[in-house]
């Protein structure tokens, strides 16, 4: 992984994830990123503690998972995330879940989150410091190979005739 992206999870598949195909269970791919966000939010500033600090916090729009090989009981993973876009009011940044001893991808996950203003419930430009953190990050990163597989739309592939 590009020494670049930020590494914002890492874990074990608990046993209790496995499902009745002996592996990990899709919910807990989306539970695993959910923490990789938040990691990434406290990242720029908007840790558990900001939507009572500052009134605000960050909705998600918009999320796409791929599995890509399975992970299965005990298997250790980490999660490396890469901010791709943002501006005044929105993230989209994609997570890639990586086999931690063996570096192969199990899993994605993309993101559009939206800053919103608690009292309201309505979108709203980030506080100045936010901004700049993410402005930072965006800097950081806007040069980075773009993943293969995001922007991906979801469709059944046919094989041309």
């Amino acid at each position: 992984m590009s020494e670049q992206l930020l590494l914002l999870g890492e874990g074990k598949v608990l046993p209790e994830w496995i499902d009745y195909n002996q592996h990990m269970n899709v919910a807990y791919y989306v539970l695993a990123f959910d923490h990789a966000t938040d990691a990434l939010l406290a990242h720029l500033g908007m840790d558990a503690e900001y939507p009572a600090r500052e009134g605000g916090s960050s909705f998600a729009l918009e999320m796409h998972v791929t599995y890509d090989r399975e992970l299965q009981c005990d298997e250790p993973y980490l999660i490396y995330t890469q901010l791709l876009d943002a501006d005044s009011k929105r993230l989209h940044f994609f997570h890639q879940m990586i086999h931690a001893t063996d570096g192969w991808l199990a899993a994605t996950n993309e993101v559009i989150t939206m800053h919103v203003g608690m009292a309201e419930r309505r979108a709203a430009p980030f506080p100045p410091g936010v901004q700049q953190q993410v402005d930072q990050l965006f800097a950081a990163h806007q040069n980075l190979p773009r993943p293969d597989k995001a922007g991906r739309v979801i469709g059944i592939r046919r094989k041309a005739d």
